[in-house]
């Protein structure tokens, strides 16, 4: 990531200064942060994500809908992230928005270039929004998702889990984590 060298933003500014930007960026700490380039594996662990989350609402017959690295989640005055993939609860939001409210689940895809901010930064920051309950970080070299899920009394609750399925209650999903990744190569 690199950060754009410029006067601090809110996230109000910044959503209305990066819809006319080509390139995607996030707001950390209010500073815009251009989004690294992701790698092939980067972006074919994302689509298996998307596709997995949408296959379990499907399933679960749940009013939820997933977005596909394309909307922001609000954190704070100063930050604002876009996750690889978001799953929210209700009505479809509209088709030029650039924030999704009340996300239920997140989903980050490791890259060597962001790890320590998806990591540290954005697990304080993304169950610092009420709506948020599970945060997955979806590891594709090491075949592995770090499952992070908010409990009673704001206790977090952390599995690692490099097979089997994933409960993500609420909302009632389960995903099976081979689906997240391809076939394995050497």
């Amino acid at each position: 990531m690199v950060a754009l060298r410029k006067e601090q933003m809110t996230v109000n500014e910044f959503l209305r200064w990066a819809k006319q930007q080509p390139e995607q960026w996030e707001l950390l700490d209010g500073i815009p942060t251009a989004m690294s380039p992701e790698r092939v594996i980067h972006g074919d662990t994302k689509y298996r994500a998307a596709r997995t989350f949408d296959g379990a609402i499907a399933q679960a017959r749940v009013p939820y809908r997933f977005v596909l690295d394309s909307a922001a989640v609000r954190i704070d005055a100063r930050n604002s992230y876009q996750p690889d993939v978001l799953i929210y609860c209700g009505e479809p939001v509209a088709g030029d928005a650039v924030e999704v409210p009340n996300p239920v689940i997140v989903v980050e895809i490791l890259s060597p270039g962001n790890a320590m901010t998806d990591l540290r930064d954005k697990l304080q920051g993304y169950f610092r929004v009420a709506s948020i309950q599970h945060y997955l970080i979806v590891d594709p070299d090491k075949r592995i998702v770090i499952h992070h899920s908010r409990a009673q009394g704001g206790v977090l609750g952390t599995q690692i889990v490099s097979s089997g399925a994933i409960t993500l209650d609420p909302p009632g999903l389960t995903v099976s984590v081979a689906d997240l990744f391809g076939p394995v190569t050497e």
